[in-house]
Formats: structure tokens, C-alpha cells, sequence
């Protein structure tokens, strides 16, 4: 390898136009904030909002205790980074103002230390409830659509929290299979 290359990897995201877009991400130190409703509910809320506002599809999801996963199709492609600094912003600060206003519970006091940032961290917040980073994946089939919203259904099943994915309010599997739309409605691909 010539010297003046270097060894470095390059992380680059390539959004396709009119592709699904298959998208993860965790809390902070993979803090279980939506272990509570009320949390799950400014995620969902967020989430409907953004939706609105950016006129994304949304094609399935689920909200896990410690991160999520959605299928979406932004129009154009590359607004999937405005969307999800927006999602997570705005989500974020509702939930640290909630734990703020609730110190004086021990969980909501344990959940702010973990979400604390380190003091070598240069930024104006002293909290944080989401990594920084995402994890987009074009999907191009589908098979692969479809691969994606069983994956994402089955996860809190996956993981023990339930024993089948009807049992799971924070997934896009009751829509789907139950017709119930109470918690969000899906586009539905034709």
C-alpha cells in the first residue's frame, strides 16, 4: 500500500432515493429508559409529530427498552439525518426534563447518573439519552422488507420480554395483524 494512503475506515452513508430505509440506535450506555410508559409514549409522540412535519412513510417499528428500530421511506432520501437528530433531540429533552422534575425518586436519580456525560465531554448539555451514531441500512427488496418487520416484531419476544409479539404495545405487529392503530398507523407499501 502506498504510503500517502491512509488505513483508515470511512464511514459513509449512501441514502437511496425512494429505497426503505432500515434504521437502529441505542440509548445512552444502553439505558433501559423504556422500561417506562410515560417514556414510550414521548417516543411515540415525537415520532408522530416528525412525521407530520417531515412527511416521512413509516412502514414498521418497534421500541425497545434500550434502543429501536424503524423501517421508514423519507422523500427526499437524505432527509433521514434531519429526521433523526430531530426524533432523538426532541425526544431526549423531554425525557431528561421529566427525570429532572422526578429527582427525587431514587430510579429517576439512578437513570440522570447514567445518562450523565463525562466531564471531558465538550458540549452545553450534561445529559444524554441517545448515542450519537445510527445504524442505516437500505433495504432493495422484498424480501429483505419483510425479513425487517418479522425481525422487528419478534425482537421483544427475542428477548424475553413478552411471549408472543401481540403482547408487545410498542411495535408496529398490531397494526399489521390486529388492525389496531391506537399507539400508530403504518403506510402500507402497495
Amino acid at each position: 500500500m502506498p504510503a500517502d494512503i491512509p488505513c483508515m475506515p470511512i464511514y459513509g452513508r449512501h441514502f437511496e432515493p425512494g429505497q426503505l430505509q432500515f434504521i437502529t440506535t441505542s440509548t445512552y450506555r444502553r439505558s433501559r429508559l423504556f422500561t417506562c410508559q410515560r417514556f414510550s409514549w414521548i417516543f411515540v409522540e415525537t415520532l408522530r409529530q416528525l412525521r407530520q412535519e417531515i412527511g416521512f412513510l413509516l412502514i414498521g417499528w418497534v421500541l425497545m427498552p434500550e434502543h429501536f428500530h424503524l423501517l421508514i421511506r423519507p422523500q427526499p432520501a437524505e432527509d433521514t439525518v434531519h429526521f433523526m437528530r430531530e426524533l432523538k433531540k426532541r425526544s431526549a429533552q423531554q425525557i431528561i426534563a421529566a427525570l429532572d422534575r422526578n429527582r427525587h425518586h431514587p430510579r429517576c436519580r439512578a437513570l440522570l447518573a447514567r445518562l450523565r456525560l463525562p466531564p471531558t465531554v465538550h458540549s452545553d448539555a450534561y445529559h444524554r439519552a441517545w448515542q450519537r451514531r445510527y445504524v442505516p441500512f437500505n433495504v432493495f427488496s422484498e424480501k429483505k422488507h419483510m425479513e425487517k418487520l418479522d425481525y422487528m416484531h419478534n425482537n421483544p419476544v427475542q428477548k424475553k420480554l413478552v411471549s408472543s409479539p401481540d403482547q408487545w404495545p410498542w411495535s408496529s405487529f398490531r397494526f399489521y395483524y390486529l388492525n389496531d392503530s391506537s399507539v400508530l398507523t403504518m403506510d402500507r407499501l402497495a
